[in-house]
């Protein structure tokens, strides 16, 4: 759904946000952290994070086959056993839309697409959502689109919402995760602005970062937008999903967030269409520990391609 606000009301609501207590927020996700589960939900926890995953190629090398391959690792991830799970999404730059479509056809795998002048957002807007059109008309289920940091940071609010809302229109039926680039953002406060400036402006998903830049997903920065997205709820009625990305790499931070996930906003988030790892890495790591669980032994270092 689209944002019913204008841009004046939109920021000025973004603008009266209460300031974040950010020794709370590190105690609370330091907190978090030291949760355990017990060994018998692992083995849940393990293919709960795999159908998160959202699987990623943005090179500029990229070719069909590539996306081919990232395509049958997203249906299989493990060719051995067939009870793993398919990964959430398949994420590819435009121009390879139409060869992640032909290998996902049926599988019920979404399709994502970085958009907007993906990573910096720095280009005129047609040129956005020309980009994004096109990725749509190619069969794009999800739009990843990146805020203009620039335009945020010197105060156009106005611009980053009105952007959001033109993007948020040219996507017709495909959802549409804003990253906001959380490492160039500086403060928690503006992490929270940026969140809310998001999901008033119609964002599907809010997401931490490109994984470009460093730093990119960290639980206080996770938690915090998981706080958002929970007030966001209880404030319009409107559920929106988080997508913590890059930095996760290893089974036992993908279980941490899930339990930050659990513990701040409940079960209704703990789905793919409501929360995903963007963390390729993450999935051979998971692959690696689910076999770990089920035989007592790790598999040789050919077990899990090479990403």
């Amino acid at each position: 759904m689209g944002s019913i606000l204008s841009a004046h009301d939109a920021v000025r609501q973004v603008r009266s946000l209460p300031g974040v207590d950010a020794v709370g927020l590190e105690e609370r996700a330091s907190d978090l952290a030291k949760r355990s589960i017990k060994t018998t939900s692992k083995a849940a926890a393990i293919d709960l994070a795999i159908s998160m995953v959202d699987l990623t190629t943005l090179e500029g090398a990229d070719t069909p086959g590539k996306v081919a391959s990232l395509c049958a690792k997203a249906r299989r991830p493990d060719p051995t056993q067939a009870d793993v799970p398919p990964v959430a999404a398949v994420c590819v730059y435009p121009s390879m839309v139409p060869h992640a479509v032909a290998n996902l056809k049926g599988t019920g795998i979404n399709i994502a697409s970085v958009a907007t002048a993906f990573p910096s957002g720095q280009a005129p807007l047609q040129v956005k959502l020309d980009d994004t059109a096109a990725a749509v008309a190619a069969g794009a289920t999800e739009i990843d689109m990146v805020i203009d940091r620039g335009a945020f940071l010197s105060g156009n609010l106005e611009k980053v919402f009105d952007e959001i809302v033109a993007v948020k229109g040219a996507c017709g039926d495909a959802h549409l995760k804003v990253i906001l680039e959380t490492g160039e953002l500086a403060t928690y406060d503006n992490v929270r602005k940026a969140s809310h400036l998001a999901m008033l402006a119609g964002a599907d998903f809010i997401k931490t970062s490109t994984g470009k830049i460093s730093p990119a997903a960290t639980m206080p920065v996770t938690l915090l937008m998981l706080q958002a997205v929970r007030d966001f709820r209880a404030e319009t009625g409107t559920q929106i999903g988080v997508k913590p990305a890059g930095g996760i790499r290893n089974t036992k931070d993908a279980i941490r967030y899930l339990v930050m996930v659990n513990e701040t906003l409940g079960e209704d988030w703990l789905s793919p269409n409501w929360f995903r790892f963007g963390a390729s890495s993450l999935l051979n790591d998971l692959l690696m520990q689910r076999l770990k669980l089920a035989h007592g032994h790790y598999s040789g270092p050919n077990y899990v391609t090479v990403d």
